[in-house]
């Protein structure tokens, strides 16, 4: 099976550095950590149209399939951006984060549908429970971790009973829904990645998730959680394939990556380190944790397997590792992640328009190499014949 490559969308900003990034820093649920107060900022790139449109070209082009989009009250509505952008690409689909329990379920799957139709089976939907009870709360959800996820189980049963073609009846905890539809059922079916380490995510990942997304912990650990989850859908009855979320550095050499990634953390204090350690450790994610669990708070050690970096989880929330190497060891990495059962990789990188152009023309040749990317849509030489793969 071939590896799906997708991008992110850095709808809450972007830039140079792993702090002061945002154009929204004064809301300090963005989805990592916010620097200590009073740091003066580095230059941020603003996420207007324009900017993120050069990213999603460049994503297009370069053979990603899809671009992941956040969400969060640190960030541009993920349907509204995406919206546009769709005018601005051509193959390129759009991963879109969104809450449940925020909106209805029956009008999600309108949305959902609409969407679909209106860009030609461009949407994925990754749906985020929550992990953040503060962040949550300024949505005006107040549920505890583990009634998040039920709601959010009722809620994806109702999506999908939604999009069946016949009207649909159902009586929940925290749902009541009576003859929900939607006018055309969505074609083809938006597929569902959902992530959760938590006891209480598992079950729901298994009834409903199309791909389980996890963030990049080492191969063993990942293997782990794909066997958890693999053997509760086995139990539903059914076949989930499996995510993985990481950023990467990816050079000409391996010591120029390791030099980026460096350069990354040279101008972070360790009091900064120790503020974002703070804010991370209050999360009530037990994804979270885990990511913490990687480097614990040091900057010692943080090569935590061959070419897999924690630095990034230092002062970051969410997805905090990092694959650092020449393009061919960046390369053997996603095979190695790829023989143990993972299919999809959301990756990212500072900046993400730079850091598109360096995996998509460094790393994918080599993967189309060796046989687990097809060539980019369209892609031609001026001979008519697909190009050759190779390094950047």
């Amino acid at each position: 099976m071939n590896v799906h490559l997708h991008w992110f969308l850095p709808t809450g900003g972007d830039g140079r550095g792993l702090v002061d990034r945002h154009a929204y820093a004064s809301n300090l649920g963005d989805g990592s950590a916010s620097a200590p107060p009073g740091r003066a900022a580095a230059a941020v790139r603003r996420p207007d149209v324009e900017y993120l449109a050069q990213i999603a070209k460049a994503a297009d082009r370069l053979g990603f399939e899809a671009v992941l989009t956040p969400t969060g009250t640190w960030c541009e509505d993920a349907w509204l951006t995406t919206a546009f952008l769709a005018h601005e690409t051509e193959h390129l689909k759009f991963l879109v984060a969104f809450r449940p329990g925020l909106i209805s379920p029956t009008l999600a799957a309108q949305m959902a549908a609409t969407y679909q139709r209106a860009t030609g089976g461009r949407l994925l939907l990754n749906v985020v429970t929550g992990g953040d009870a503060d962040e949550q709360a300024r949505f005006g959800d107040h549920l505890d971790h583990d009634s998040r996820y039920a709601r959010t189980d009722e809620f994806l049963a109702v999506v999908r009973g939604a999009w069946s073609g016949t009207p649909y009846d159902f009586d929940g905890a925290h749902y009541r829904v009576t003859g929900a539809h939607v006018p055309v059922p969505p074609a083809p079916t938006v597929p569902i990645f959902f992530g959760g380490s938590s006891a209480a995510a598992g079950p729901v990942a298994a009834r409903h998730a199309d791909v389980y997304l996890t963030w990049g912990e080492p191969p063993a650990q990942v293997k782990q959680k794909i066997d958890w989850i693999r053997g509760l859908a086995e139990a539903e009855g059914r076949e989930i394939r499996f995510g993985v979320r990481l950023h990467t550095i990816s050079r000409d050499s391996s010591r120029h990556a390791w030099q980026e990634a460096e350069r990354l953390l040279d101008g972070i204090g360790d009091a900064e380190v120790a503020h974002a350690q703070r804010l991370l450790g209050r999360s009530e994610s037990v994804g979270q944790q885990r990511m913490l669990a990687l480097h614990q708070g040091s900057r010692d050690k943080l090569e935590i397997h061959p070419n897999l970096w924690a630095g990034v989880g230092l002062v970051r929330g969410g997805a905090g590792t990092a694959l650092v190497g020449s393009h061919e060891e960046v390369a053997d990495r996603i095979e190695e992640y790829h023989a143990i059962g993972i299919d999809h990789f959301v990756l990212s990188g500072y900046p993400h328009l730079e850091e598109a152009y360096w995996f998509g023309e460094g790393v994918r040749p080599v993967l189309l190499a060796r046989g687990l990317v097809p060539p980019p849509p369209g892609a031609r030489t001026p001979g008519g014949i697909p190009p050759a793969a190779g390094g950047r």
